[in-house]
């Protein structure tokens, strides 16, 4: 059973839409969960919450399914509720969590001698010191390959703003990971890709 099962959209015009809604539509919101969940994670840190965030995007969507237009980017779609989602929340709560880039900096090994298992344990910790801005971008752009473009829409910023974030993100995961720059680009984005992955789980 998914989110879906259990949906009704409130909009009176949804009625309608959901009747008309093919199964490739629903099919095509029940395959993205898998990286929605990926995404989700990414922001909110918590699989617990990242779970809790996916069911609420998924209820939200199919509510509105009848704003979608076929044929345009289901995944993108998905991903601007998500996000909207989470930083509502966020604003709302208001709570500032103290920064612990110094301790947590200090324990990540400086070119870890070790299995690759522990490298991506490292890098999991590094990645999850960064603003939530910067995470999302790099997810975007770096592993689910978006434009600048696509990006910059589903965030609601410029492309110079992505640009910025996206730069700024890959040069401080190198900085705690002590990366060349050389080595920073692809290390940085196909660590995340491998993080990504193992976050995926099951679908929901």
């Amino acid at each position: 059973m998914t989110p879906l099962d259990n949906a009704r959209p409130t909009h009176p015009e949804a009625d309608t839409a959901r009747a008309r809604v093919s199964l490739e539509i629903r099919q095509e919101l029940i395959d993205n969960m898998k990286v929605l969940r990926a995404f989700a994670i990414s922001l909110t840190r918590n699989t617990s919450r990242a779970d809790d965030l996916v069911q609420e995007t998924v209820l939200k969507a199919w509510a509105n399914i009848h704003r979608f237009e076929p044929g345009t980017n289901m995944r993108a779609w998905l991903f601007t509720i998500l996000r909207n989602s989470f930083y509502s929340e966020r604003r709302k709560a208001r709570r500032e969590v103290a920064d612990q880039d110094d301790v947590l900096s200090g324990q990540i090994a400086c070119k870890p001698e070790h299995d690759g298992h522990a490298q991506l344990r490292d890098f999991r910790r590094a990645f999850n010191m960064l603003p939530a801005e910067q995470r999302e971008v790099i997810v975007l752009i770096g592993v689910l390959q978006h434009s600048y473009e696509d990006a910059a829409k589903m965030c609601g910023v410029q492309i110079g703003t992505i640009k910025s974030r996206l730069n700024r993100g890959r040069a401080r995961l190198a900085d705690l990971m002590q990366l060349d720059s050389e080595e920073a680009l692809e290390l940085t984005d196909g660590a995340t890709a491998a993080v990504m992955s193992a976050n995926r789980g099951t679908a929901l």
